[in-house]
């Protein structure tokens, strides 16, 4: 599962062998409405897993989708990459967001403008790493933007999950790692690691599934 806005794009520099492993790369959906409940999300995501007992993998919102995914189907894992495991790890900034509703003062008719609206919840040291991920942020109905940024921002998760396996990078800017726990660290990974570790984050995945 992508993140946030982001299309199965983002996978290109992982691979794993295909002699070993089935990949299948799931997209983001529309909400039924703003008020749909990320449990009810994840219901339907999980419509279109037809495999038992997968590995599900998830990059930042991705990986929040797929912790509420793997309470209703039965998984063998599930890996999250540049994400967090309850909402304790949520750094200051953005529970600040979530209090002040920061996120909300973007209008919505400007909305498909995911770089600036990105930027303006979750801070500016963002907006480079943004800019490179550009190409990759091809999910900009505005309903769908205003749900998933309250849905980060007030995931209430408070305990993390035992089946969790968490990949961080040591630079990530939107999940600082000073707040993260019981992860593997990519040294000099940032939030966008994905594209620029692919070939780490591809070994970890290997040996973390053999």
């Amino acid at each position: 599962m992508p993140g946030l806005a982001a299309n199965s794009k983002i996978f290109e520099y992982t691979s794993l062998p295909e002699d070993l492993f089935e990949l299948h790369y799931l997209a983001w959906i529309l909400p039924t409405s703003i008020d749909e409940t990320i449990e009810s999300y994840a219901k339907r995501m999980c419509e279109f897993i037809q495999e038992k007992n997968p590995v599900l993998i998830g990059v930042s919102f991705g990986g929040i989708l797929v912790q509420e995914m793997s309470k209703i189907i039965h998984v063998q894992k599930v890996i999250i990459i540049s994400s967090i495991k309850n909402n304790s790890e949520l750094p200051k900034r953005l529970q600040l967001a979530k209090v002040t509703k920061t996120y909300k003062l973007f209008p919505a008719n400007h909305i498909s403008n995911i770089e600036s609206f990105i930027s303006l919840v979750f801070s500016t040291m963002a907006q480079k790493r943004i800019t490179q991920y550009r190409m990759f942020l091809s999910v900009r109905d505005p309903l769908y933007l205003n749900w998933a940024i309250h849905h980060v921002l007030h995931w209430n998760q408070t305990e993390t999950l035992s089946n969790v396996i968490h990949i961080h990078g040591t630079k990530d800017e939107i999940f600082p790692i000073k707040n993260i726990l019981n992860c593997i660290e990519i040294e000099d990974g940032s939030h966008i690691m994905i594209l620029s570790k692919g070939k780490k984050i591809s070994t970890i995945l290997i040996n973390k599934l053999m």
